[in-house]
């Protein structure tokens, strides 16, 4: 079975200790989340992986024959050649066990007779044809169409220069020849930043029938709950292994995290209390060995801190001006680029407090109505009536937008920051991932996905009751995409957005509006969930691809009579059980893997071949009765969903 191991790694920067002790197995079958806060150590622990970063300590063992691809967040840049042609360097490493094979060939044919040397040759020419056999070479033609396809690159864009696409888009091509590779073990960072919902929805389909190991970092917690069956945490350079999707984590940590806090809280009385007592007493003298005694019991006390990390954030916006109940009326709307259509005789109403997603294919003009909502763009051809008071605040998406003064991220914010809110100016910078020594910072040499969130934090500071955001989550972290759906909801104004982030709608939205080609714009007054139901009953998919199986019938007017309702909670009850009992398993099974993970470190373990294999044998079958568990679960909790819809 393919695997790649580490084994006590730890690495310093600086004075620093990133990583601690590390040890950590992914083989064939893993399908894993990598999560930890910004700067824990998330792509350094990749990097590792692959072999691209030496740690100071500790070791990496590769199975022989395993293939490690890795995708960096960002970076790769493709020239010289066309999009087909960079596909098809992903079969480079075949290639070069084809020439081999024509070089063995070559040996075999000169040989006079049958030999130990023959014989070493026959077996090697096997092997490398095997290797080829079951790489896909020969139906690789196929497979660079269907993966191309489905990132979302069209038939023509094959010939295209692979100069020619822009920064997402080749970050799509370096995905798509890691695919197509198809290793053993796959790291995937923030693979979803530059990919849409369609594609995002295929990339999905993918890894579920990928048969290799999978480990990816990704700010997108719906394709995490779709994709992982276990999330592995960095967390003060230590790394630790949680059962379950991402909800799954999440919750674990949750319960964690109030357990911290009841200790912390229960410390910090313990502490008042002996210095009560010393303050009291010290210098009572017939007290003063009472009083040592708990000034040496304080000295020993190892305070507990919440780490910050764990910390929720949360902020409320200004309060918006207040407008008319009719916020923005559109009547008759297109817009042309040429003689091209972009949108068409669109009609909409929104009133105060509506938020409404904007939702289609890349190319549909969503960015494209967004400016025109907000008035940047002014030529089109319909008309657009704003309500009484109405103050529009727009973001859009990668903006270029570079200060050119000197001030620092602090001092950018203070300029439009109410006064209200100055004393919170640290949270809310903290909220937008500006920490530490990052808020002063001079904002002209900010980084791309800096200067948006600078610019995203600045537009809502600003007072207004009409927000139009394009892709705001972009460049977040989840607990900044947390805090900003919070705020979002709290957000008493009327709000029009574009997003990618499943979730992210999914808690937003109350009403869709669907820009699908060829096809007139369409309102659906209700969730994200209502809009593929919808969808589905018509029997077609929504624009950016498949509806999730999730989607459950909006709820009935009818009423379920009291027996019927009865006899559905003794049902819920026994799948809620049957659920229990499966988690309880896997919880075993885990714990089990983790010591079988323990005893493949140790040096008198995988320094003897035997007793690997023993090992490996026994994490197979401990993989092995995990999946299975996994499935029953998944299965089960679709069961649960419909018995509670």
């Amino acid at each position: 079975m393919a695997f790649v191991q580490l084994s006590g790694i730890s690495l310093a920067f600086g004075g620093r200790q990133l990583l601690k002790d590390v040890n950590l197995n992914l083989m064939s079958g893993t399908r894993a989340a990598l999560t930890g806060a910004n700067g824990s150590g998330k792509t350094t622990l990749m990097r590792i992986l692959v072999g691209e970063q030496p740690p100071d300590s500790g070791s990496r063992i590769v199975q022989k024959e395993t293939r490690v691809s890795y995708l960096p967040q960002s970076g790769i840049i493709h020239g010289g050649s066309s999009l087909e042609e960079e596909a098809e360097r992903a079969f480079d490493e075949i290639r070069r066990h084809l020439d081999t094979i024509d070089l063995i060939g070559k040996k075999l044919a000169a040989a006079t007779e049958e030999s130990e040397e023959t014989l070493r040759l026959l077996d090697a020419l096997h092997r490398h044809q095997e290797l080829v056999e079951n790489s896909g070479y020969y139906s690789r033609r196929e497979r660079i169409d269907a993966v191309l396809q489905g990132l979302g690159f069209s038939t023509a864009d094959k010939l295209r220069p692979s100069e020619e696409f822009s920064g997402g888009w080749q970050m799509r091509i370096a995905l798509a020849k890691i695919l197509l590779e198809a290793p053993d073990i796959l790291l995937l960072d923030e693979p979803t930043n530059y990919l849409d919902i369609e594609a995002r929805v295929w990339l999905e389909d993918y890894l579920k029938t990928f048969p290799g190991g999978a480990l990816i970092v990704s700010h997108d917690r719906y394709f995490l709950d779709v994709t992982v069956s276990e999330v592995i945490e960095i967390f003060s350079g230590r790394v630790t292994r949680y059962t379950g999707n991402f909800t799954a984590y999440e919750k674990r940590r949750e319960a964690e995290l109030a357990a911290l806090k009841e200790s912390y809280r229960n410390q910090q009385e313990e502490i008042a209390r002996q210095e009560e007592f010393i303050r009291r007493f010290r210098y009572n003298a017939s007290k003063a060995a009472m009083v040592q005694s708990r000034i040496k019991q304080l000295e020993k006390i190892i305070p507990i801190e919440i780490p910050e990390s764990m910390k929720k954030m949360h902020f409320s916006f200004p309060k918006p001006p207040h407008s008319g109940s009719r916020v923005l009326s559109v009547q008759g709307l297109s817009k042309y680029y040429s003689s091209v259509p972009v949108l068409r005789d669109l009609s909409c109403d929104l009133n105060r407090g509506d938020k409404l997603v904007v939702t289609g294919r890349n190319g549909a003009g969503k960015s494209t109505l967004l400016r025109i909502l907000a008035g940047v763009d002014t030529e089109f051809s319909g008309r657009i009536d704003y309500g009484t008071g109405v103050r529009v605040g727009y973001f859009a998406q990668d903006r270029d937008e570079t200060p050119g003064n000197a001030r620092s991220v602090m001092e950018e914010i203070e300029e439009v920051c109410p006064t209200a809110l100055f004393p919170k100016i640290r949270n809310l910078l903290g909220a937008f991932l500006f920490r530490g020594d990052d808020v002063y910072k001079p904002a002209r040499v900010l980084s791309g996905g800096e200067r948006n969130r600078l610019s995203l934090l600045k537009m809502l500071l600003r007072p207004a009751n009409l927000l139009i955001l394009d892709e705001p989550t972009n460049h977040l972290d989840m607990s900044s995409k947390d805090v900003l759906l919070d705020a979002l909801r709290e957000f008493s104004g009327t709000l029009v957005f574009v997003s990618h982030d499943r979730y992210f709608i999914e808690g937003l939205a109350d009403k869709v509006l669907e820009l699908r080609e060829g096809l007139p714009p369409r309102l659906f007054p209700g969730g994200y969930d209502y809009y593929l139901f919808r969808i589905s009953q018509e029997g077609g998919l929504p624009p950016e691809g498949p509806a999730a199986p999730s989607a459950k019938v909006p709820p009935s007017s009818s009423r379920l009579s009291r027996e019927d309702a009865k006899r559905r909670k003794s049902a819920l009850g026994r799948l809620e059980r049957r659920e229990e009992a499966i988690l309880a398993r896997i919880e075993e099974l885990e714990e089990e893997n983790r010591t079988l993970q323990r005893e493949l470190s140790l040096p008198e373990v995988y320094e003897d071949g035997s007793r690997v294999k023993a090992v490996m044998e026994k994490i197979a079958h401990n993989e092995r009765e995990r999946e299975n568990c996994h499935r029953d679960w998944e299965k089960l909790a679709a069961e649960l969903d419909a018995a509670r819809s």
